[in-house]
């Protein structure tokens, strides 16, 4: 029997809310949301790409922010020829930054012992009218033992060092490892100083800083025409440095230098020269072995003499040296008097033929900022003199 119009119709009206239900669940099974956190605006999709973009910030409308602190000075495995620190270290930005913070001084100490001129030292980096304008750096023989160890403004700043012996590399490898440890430690350094623990500043340290971030150039002395410079160059054999180094390229200068970032990444770099002058020389040339006053002088000559002021900034008196080392300042000599004469003494620039062929080289004046040998007898001295005579202009 056929259904009737009716039943039909009481069919359709009892299956519809089944048919309503299944819908529901059907399309909730395939909705997804997105959820914000809360009290958080949701923000429209961007209309203009360009409008997103921030605005340049200009150092004269409002100061950069603060650069973060640097890492922690780098301990890594060591290799015979500390390759994987120099490695890391040419890689850096060779200009200082973020670019607007202020430029920082690097002091590296190389030592085999103890800072006996600590407390002037202390007192020089404590009277800064700025903070975070310069860092510190050991590099100290770790087969000594130090009582007391480095205490103040030297806590913790020993990088991690090999044992150093005069008429060897080991000098000149220090000092570059030093330098590397400065360019990874903090992007802000420019200007980087080697300090020797005999050295005793003749300026304050904003005296100081003026002075050397506003260079543009390194300050190391390049001299060509020294007198036993050939025997220094075949200290290791008569033919050993060619064809890297030739006689006429080899030069001489104090190991004392300044040198700008820049400089400081060409050194950590150099492969072709150090694998030349980190050679041992011959036990009979040993008295003419002193890589670390031929290597510098000779790269940075080679690489970028123009960049160079061929100066130290460290005074000594070799007047008065003995064995190969220069006169000891000692307590009795110690005075406002010998300040004074330091502070009017100038840099000697290259050689005479380098002054002789730059004019600008002569014009300059630049005075010492620092001054060795003062022996450990004379920190008492200088610490009674370092406020009215040393650290004041």
């Amino acid at each position: 029997m056929s259904p009737s119009p009716l039943s039909l119709l009481c069919a359709l009206l009892l299956t519809l809310p089944l048919a309503i239900v299944f819908t529901i669940t059907t399309d909730g099974g395939t909705t997804t949301t997105t959820t914000h956190p809360p009290n958080e605006p949701i923000s429209p999709p961007p209309t203009n790409i360009k409008t997103q973009l921030p605005k340049p910030i200009h150092i004269n409308q409002m100061p950069p922010p603060p650069p973060p602190p640097p890492p922690p000075l780098l301990m890594m495995e060591e290799d015979d020829d500390d390759g994987s620190l120099f490695e890391l270290a040419s890689r850096v930005n060779p200009n200082p930054s973020p670019i607007g913070a202020p430029k920082k001084l690097a002091f590296l100490f190389l030592t085999a012992g103890p800072l006996p001129l600590a407390p002037l030292w202390e007192l020089y980096f404590n009277r800064t009218k700025r903070e975070n304008l310069y860092n510190i750096y050991i590099h100290a023989d770790p087969n000594l033992r130090y009582d007391p160890p480095f205490q103040g403004v030297f806590s913790n700043r020993t990088i991690p060092s090999k044992p150093t012996r005069r008429h060897t590399p080991s000098l000149a490898a220090a000092h570059r490892r030093l330098l590397a440890q400065a360019l990874l430690h903090d992007p802000s350094n420019y200007m980087l100083a080697l300090v020797s623990p005999s050295c005793i500043p003749l300026h304050s340290f904003d005296f100081t800083y003026r002075m050397l971030v506003k260079s543009k150039k390194s300050f190391i002395e390049i001299l060509e025409n020294e007198v036993g410079a050939r025997g220094r160059w075949a200290a290791r054999g008569e033919t050993t440095m060619l064809p890297e180094v030739t006689l006429e390229t080899f030069r001489i200068g104090s190991q004392f230098s300044v040198l700008t970032r820049q400089h400081a990444r060409v050194v950590v770099s150099d492969t072709r020269l150090w694998s030349k002058f980190k050679l041992p020389c011959l036990q009979e040339n040993i008295y003419r072995c002193y890589p670390e006053e031929n290597y510098l002088p000779t790269l940075l000559s080679m690489v970028d003499r123009k960049g160079c002021v061929p100066a130290t900034l460290t005074y000594v008196d070799w007047k008065g040296h003995h064995n190969g080392h220069p006169h000891t300042f000692h307590e009795s000599e110690v005075g406002p008097d010998l300040i004074a004469a330091l502070r009017r003494r100038r840099p000697r620039y290259g050689d005479e033929e380098m002054n002789g062929s730059d004019a600008s080289v002569r014009r300059r004046s630049h005075p010492f900022l620092f001054a060795r040998k003062f022996g450990a007898d004379t920190v008492g001295a200088l610490m009674e003199i370092a406020n009215d005579v040393i650290l004041r202009e």
